[in-house]
């Protein structure tokens, strides 16, 4: 049993941070509160994705599992917007999804959760690096590094004491470095990989310019990036592996 009534954007928040690497997933729907968790096809990033039953209208389920096409509930979620509500309920008879909003009534065919990709164990990594800054700075960098090249790396300058994005093209690189001072936090150790644009941009475009973001480093490790939404009610974790460079 499932049925919910959740604001759009809050809604809208959630699948673009796990359909920024897949296009179908398992939710499991828990009496407090739903979750995702899922890898892209070449198990180079993953996302786990939390929503409190707190930050529903009402929310009522007594467990389980459904598998979901996660771009077709999404368009059909961006058929509303802003504080609209979106009303979900599972027809266990028929094994679809109910869904109205604004007036439309939607049905959405299920996917079975067994065909769908293994969820990934989410790894214990012990990080020496920390630094906390808004999502807009994380934006920019992206944004810059794209310009010249399709990787960039990310790390700590132990002597400096900041933290810096690096990005090198044929023929030009960008730095932005951003010390204590620029930052919300940081937390110096060693710190220095090497990581695709491809996905950080995806990644990226889920995070809000307003969020505050952690992320934690190492050396040729992956990379941590954890951020609240629904107001603190949910929470998203990204991890991208390194791109290891040869020598």
């Amino acid at each position: 049993m499932f049925t919910a009534i959740v604001r759009a954007d809050t809604f809208q928040d959630v699948l673009d941070a796990v359909e920024a690497l897949v296009e179908e997933c398992k939710i499991h729907l828990d009496e407090d509160g739903l979750g995702m968790r899922a890898t892209d096809p070449a198990t180079v990033g993953m996302v786990d994705v939390w929503l409190s039953a707190e930050a529903f209208e009402s929310y009522e389920a007594d467990g389980g599992v459904i598998g979901v096409n996660l771009t077709r509930l999404s368009d059909i979620a961006g058929m509303a917007s802003g504080d609209d509500l979106i009303r979900l309920q599972l027809d266990e008879a028929t094994g679809k999804l109910q869904i109205q909003l604004d007036g439309l009534e939607y049905t959405l065919a299920l996917i079975d959760p067994d065909s769908i990709r293994q969820e990934p164990d989410i790894p214990d990594l012990d990080l020496p690096a920390t630094v906390v800054l808004e999502g807009a700075d994380i934006n920019r960098a992206v944004r810059a590094a794209d310009m010249v090249s399709d990787h960039v790396a990310f790390g700590i300058d132990d002597e400096e004491e900041h933290f810096y994005v690096h990005a090198e093209g044929d023929t030009d690189d960008v730095h932005l470095a951003l010390d204590g001072e620029d930052v919300i936090d940081l937390d110096i150790g060693p710190a220095h990989s090497l990581f695709s644009l491809e996905y950080l941009k995806n990644m990226n475009a889920a995070i809000d310019g307003d969020a505050e973001v952690i992320i934690e480093l190492g050396e040729d490790v992956p990379v941590k990036l954890t951020f609240e939404l629904a107001e603190g009610q949910g929470d998203v974790l990204y991890m991208l592996a390194p791109r290891i460079q040869n020598t």
